[in-house]
């Protein structure tokens, strides 16, 4: 079986995602795992796919053939999954909306070699002032040789200087 990685962009709308199911299964896919989500009007998401290898130059070839569709598709081999040098750290981290706070925090942890498994954020109304708050969470891969006090007073520091409230805890 050969692995495959998508990323997958569309103006949204109902059946767009079997349209992609149907199109990985009728080339003999097996569809593993995925992240989606709709924004502004657009679905976007990735996902893993194993495909026999007879069936896959057939399955890139359709898949990129749903452009004619308006169902845009990047196709990447799976890479090969490094051995686990790093543990998992979860990341909140909470405050008034501001440009920059991602790049201030993604820039710190990349200093550090630290890895983002996965980030979701978003701007919403502050419950009592209506005022744009900014969340975000992650999954920090944190190397096994970086010590979680040394990587935790950093991004204390840097959290005071953006004025965020910032927490990090060790999923058990």
């Amino acid at each position: 079986m050969n692995h495959l990685v998508l990323t997958v962009i569309a103006p949204d709308q109902p059946g767009l995602v079997e349209r992609i199911a149907q199109c990985i299964a009728a080339h003999g896919g097996n569809w593993l795992e995925s992240r989606m989500s709709r924004m502004a009007g657009q679905f976007a998401g990735i996902l893993r796919v194993a495909v026999p290898a007879e069936g896959y130059d057939e399955l890139v070839e359709s898949l990129q053939a749903l452009n004619a569709q308006g169902i845009r598709v990047l196709v990447a081999e799976s890479g090969i999954e490094p051995s686990c040098t790093w543990k998992p750290i979860l990341l909140d981290l909470v405050g008034n909306d501001r440009p920059g706070i991602v790049r201030d925090i993604t820039r710190l942890l990349a200093e550090q070699g630290v890895n983002l498994e996965s980030l979701t954020t978003e701007v919403a109304p502050a419950p009592m002032s209506s005022e744009p708050l900014f969340h975000a969470e992650a999954v920090l891969a944190v190397p096994l040789t970086l010590s979680l006090d040394v990587l935790r007073d950093k991004l204390e520091n840097l959290a005071d200087d953006l004025m965020v409230e910032l927490n990090l805890r060790v999923d058990p």
